[in-house]
């Protein structure tokens, strides 16, 4: 268990992990420019890292490509790549607390959440696809006698990952892990906002074993070092979480260059349904509060949206208010925070600006919609309520990422359907009742990846993510995953 004397030693350390890392070892950047890091928490300079180009890109493929070329990950039995990402993960679990503080620091999650949600999935992911790394079998096809069809499974090769600023060690490990376990080297864009964790990430990763060249990170912007990596000829799949808009880009860069696979795991406007036979409305409410509220809203799957039965309307609306009042929000390296900040203050700004939309569209705003605790320096914005926004309405159909909740009602079941799919989005959803009927019935006709019955979140490695409709393509976690970084052979053999 953390402790917060824990946390506090390492609140004050240093915060330089290092430069680029490529080909085994850190590299300055190309052009000797560099970003400036502005932690959330207060507002200040928390030091730098490269601003990778076009060269720096190029050299990290050219790392990888080499790597995988000679075989020295590609071609290693699959039990002996397996025994390395365990290490790595042994590794991530005895600097967890030094890397939940670097990342909060970065990124503004509150430590509870990120203690778990970050070293602690990160580490599982490892062990979980080290585990199944020598488990993974080829298949023969029921031909006719006298033919044979086997069916080989081969890596990719190299694998182009770029991920958020939002959880960058459980979503870069969810890509980074399942790549190298089908055999392939990987080169990492992080988010500008959040790379702190993943520099030191890829450390370990070299620390524990990782051959030169298998694992590289070149730090900068989307506009330069992501579209960079988009762009190049010789990566063979990339890999994204992100916004809409970026994942279109990335897909326009394949399309002008080798038309590299792209996989996409992009936003949500996710609906939790709400029966009037959900039960105890004090635990939805709370599971609802959660659902949205942590990290400030900044989840991919974060429960944006209620829609709730009317004869309950008003006593479910008013016990999620209630609980958001009285939610703790601040400093994210307290053990006590609920809610820390949110990651930038160009984020902080849109989502303000998405409040002051919502009200000019005639919603109701309950509470929130400001920012608040100004004088810590901090980018922070409290709890968010709107009530009755119409469906149409750029808060019900646009991703704002942040702590920010609206409420619908509806009469019947397949009115709540309607609303509930009413948007462009389908990555997660949400359904509240007793009965198993309906539970089943809502999960078929959902418009979805995940849905959640009685619960929201929380769904561990052995599962899929991925969505449909504009949340994207491909999965991460649980053994399908690996599909997106391996190729298919067929021999066919006459007998």
């Amino acid at each position: 268990m953390i402790t917060q004397s824990q946390i506090d030693e390492q609140r004050s350390n240093s915060a330089e992990v290092g430069t680029l890392f490529i080909d085994g070892k850190p590299a300055d950047g190309h052009s000797g420019e560099v970003l400036d890091v502005i932690s959330p928490i207060d507002g200040t300079k928390l030091t730098t890292i490269a601003a990778g180009s076009d060269t720096d890109i190029d050299n990290a493929v050219k790392a990888a490509r080499t790597a995988f070329e000679d075989g020295r990950w590609s071609q290693l039995a699959p039990a002996a790549r397996g025994k390395v990402l365990q290490r790595i993960a042994d590794r991530i679990e005895a600097e967890a607390v030094s890397l939940a503080v670097l990342g909060v620091r970065d990124n503004g999650t509150e430590i509870s959440m990120a203690i778990k949600a970050e070293p602690g999935s990160a580490a599982a992911t490892f062990r979980y696809y080290g585990e199944l790394c020598g488990k993974q079998y080829g298949e023969i096809a029921p031909t006719a006698p006298g033919s044979l069809g086997l069916i080989h499974v081969e890596p990719v090769g190299v694998v182009g990952v770029i991920v958020p600023w939002n959880f960058p060690l459980m979503i870069g490990a969810w890509k980074i892990a399942a790549a190298l376990a089908a055999g392939n080297t990987v080169v990492l864009k992080p988010a500008e906002v959040a790379s702190l964790s993943l520099l030191r990430l890829v450390q370990i990763c070299h620390e524990a074993g990782l051959p030169d060249g298998v694992l590289n990170v070149v730090t900068g912007t989307g506009i330069t070092a992501g579209a960079a990596l988009g762009k190049h000829n010789d990566v063979d799949v990339l890999a994204f979480t992100g916004s809409g808009a970026v994942g279109r880009q990335l897909m326009a860069y394949s399309a002008e260059s080798n038309l590299k696979r792209v996989y996409l795991e992009l936003g949500g406007k996710s609906p939790s349904v709400v029966f009037a036979d959900a039960g105890d409305l004090d635990k939805v409410a709370a599971t609802l509060a959660g659902a949205i509220f942590r990290d400030s809203g900044q989840v991919c799957i974060a429960s944006s949206r209620v829609l709730v039965e009317k004869s309950i309307h008003r006593e479910l609306t008013d016990k999620i208010a209630v609980l958001a009042q009285k939610m703790r929000i601040g400093d994210p390296l307290d053990l006590t925070t609920q809610a820390g900040a949110i990651a930038s203050e160009m984020q902080m700004n849109n989502i303000l600006a998405n409040c002051d939309r919502a009200v000019a569209e005639g919603a109701e705003l309950i509470m929130g919609g400001e920012r608040i605790a100004i004088d810590s320096g901090g980018f922070y914005i409290g709890p968010t309520l709107f009530d009755q926004p119409r469906q149409d309405s750029a808060l019900v159909q646009n991703e704002i990422f942040g702590p920010v909740l609206s409420v619908q009602t509806f009469d019947t079941e397949d009115e709540a359907v309607m609303l509930a799919n009413g948007t462009n989005y389908g990555l997660s959803a949400g359904v509240f009742t007793r009965d198993i009927s309906r539970a089943h019935r809502m999960i078929s006709r959902l418009r979805a990846g995940v849905v959640h019955v009685n619960t929201y979140g929380g769904a561990d490695i052995s599962v899929p993510l991925g969505g449909v409709g504009q949340s994207g393509n491909g999965h991460d976690k649980s053994p399908h995953a690996l599909d997106k970084f391996r190729n298919l052979k067929t021999a066919w053999i006459q007998l």
